[in-house]
């Protein structure tokens, strides 16, 4: 069995709840409540888990709120590996407003860490022994910018499949100076990448030019109801959205990682591993609140519903 490791260095407990109406100063009442262990890399790691495999995550954990968040990890059949901080693993609310189906998401930036506190991660992927690194999710406040770019560097040299899904000068840094097995931004943050407004034609052409620069081997993009495109050595692939009923975006992008990740671990193919993402970003869609997605609802997209366009 390929070993996949997952990176959460800015987890979230993740809260959801449904209310009425929600009003300025009112008292806004909630019912519903969920809790999860959330952020980028546990999100993959849940996803996986659901799927049927059994990733590794490695995250950071502390404060009041760190034994809630490992609490909430427990439930998962993920092997964990806790690095201590000193600060509060944050938490986020989304409330679901029924009356007019919006959602209202508030996403703390979290704690400010020492970093001394993330050389711990560094030194456990230096002896880490797998196929697959996968770090999604943003840098706390603290981590250096060049985080990434040093866990990319090291997989690259061990000759593991490195994945990022992040954004910021944190993307830019490793796009820049480090090799990527697998890139997966949405548009917007192709756009900032690049620096300029991009349309399908042109985030094609800046997807195409950085896997030709070796910045990345793959380069799957989101585009929402849009769709996605692969672009590597072979040219591009673009695929259509799937028409599902909507009842949450929260953690499709993480669970089209997860999805990727894992049936590229199974022995599929790069373009099969990408209509499998599709299918299971979408089926991420389908569920309320954090739920992410569940494997039924994976298979079933993905041998009914994903398409291909052109490529």
């Amino acid at each position: 069995m390929e070993r996949i490791l997952t990176i959460a260095l800015n987890p979230a407990i993740d809260v959801s709840c449904d209310a009425e109406h929600v009003r300025p100063t009112l008292k806004t009442r909630t019912e519903n409540q969920k809790h999860y262990a959330g952020g980028g890399g546990a999100n993959v790691a849940r996803v996986i888990a659901e799927l049927g495999g059994r990733a590794e995550l490695l995250y950071l954990s502390g404060g009041t709120t760190g034994p809630l968040y490992d609490g909430l990890l427990a439930q998962y059949d993920i092997a964990r590996h806790r690095i201590p901080m000193q600060g509060d693993n944050r938490i986020a609310l989304m409330v679901h407003e029924l009356t007019t189906n919006f959602e209202y998401r508030f996403v703390p930036e979290g704690p400010t860490v020492d970093p001394a506190e993330i050389e711990p991660v560094h030194e456990f992927i230096e002896a880490f022994d797998g196929d697959y690194i996968v770090a999604s999710g943003s840098l706390p406040n603290g981590a250096p910018d060049d985080t990434y770019r040093r866990m990319a560097a090291v997989a690259h040299e061990k000759g593991i499949r490195f994945i990022l899904d992040t954004s910021g000068e944190a993307l830019r840094q490793t796009v820049d100076h480090a090799r990527i097995f697998l890139l997966k931004p949405s548009m917007s943050e192709l756009e900032k990448l690049i620096g300029e407004r991009l349309d399908e034609s042109s985030a094609s052409d800046a997807a195409v030019e950085l896997v030709s620069r070796g910045a990345a081997e793959n380069i799957a993009v989101s585009m929402g109801k849009g769709g996605a495109f692969l672009a590597n050595a072979d040219g591009v692939v673009r695929m259509r959205s799937i028409h599902v009923r909507e009842a949450s975006a929260v953690g499709a992008g993480d669970s089209f990682v997860a999805g990727m990740v894992w049936w590229l671990s199974q022995g599929h193919t790069m373009h099969e591993a990408f209509r499998f993402g599709i299918a299971a970003g979408s089926a991420a869609v389908m569920t309320p609140g954090t739920e992410l997605c569940r494997k039924q609802d994976v298979m079933m997209l993905y041998e009914h519903g994903v398409t291909r366009v052109h490529g």
